[in-house]
């Protein structure tokens, strides 16, 4: 799926509503991720980071560069950016910003705004990426058309508060992506192949 592919499906209505891991608090801390496609590949990618695995939390899974919503920032689309930047040296004038995603509500309590974003030209990970070792371990890229096949996830069922939620796996080469961060790709990838 190339950008102008992408771009036809992306902007049609959404075909599915906000989403959620399991039950979770009333009260919840607004957090972004960015989900960042990049061309020049016939096929875009999507860029994935390996977190840290000296972190409290989440320790050496794999995610989207973001995080928490700070007062300072001027919106969630700038909390993604940011997050990036610091993460992995992604600077904001590289990312063309195409939308937003659902909010996605997480058990740990957060509120997450997907952020969608595409890269402008060529960039290249090992050097003109700079990776904060103190969060990150890694960076990858994925095929969207690997994620969009739905032979490549494994759902499994878990049950809280009488109602079964699914946990959504995606295996790539040696990578497992689980939790969240796969359960936002599947919710892009459900409304982009609902129009196919």
């Amino acid at each position: 799926m190339n950008e102008k592919h992408f771009l036809s499906k992306f902007h049609l209505p959404w075909s599915a509503g906000p989403s959620h891991d399991f039950p979770f608090p009333v009260k919840t801390r607004p957090a972004a991720v960015l989900i960042c496609l990049q061309p020049p590949f016939d096929d875009l990618h999507v860029l994935f980071t390996q977190r840290a695995s000296h972190l409290n939390h989440h320790a050496g899974q794999i995610s989207f560069p973001g995080g928490k919503y700070e007062v300072s920032d001027e919106s969630l689309v700038h909390t993604a950016l940011r997050e990036a930047e610091e993460e992995i040296g992604l600077k904001s004038d590289k990312v063309r910003i195409l939308g937003t995603l659902p909010e996605y509500k997480t058990i740990s309590g957060f509120a997450v705004l997907p952020v969608i974003g595409i890269l402008d030209e060529s960039v290249d990970l090992d050097v003109d990426l700079t990776i904060d070792k103190n969060e990150v371990s890694r960076i990858f890229q994925v095929p969207l058309s690997h994620l969009m096949n739905r032979q490549n996830y494994f759902v499994h069922h878990v049950e809280r508060r009488q109602q079964s939620f699914p946990v959504y796996f995606i295996q790539y080469q040696n990578d497992v992506i689980w939790g969240a961060t796969a359960g936002m790709t599947a919710l892009l990838c459900k409304h982009l192949d609902f129009y196919s």
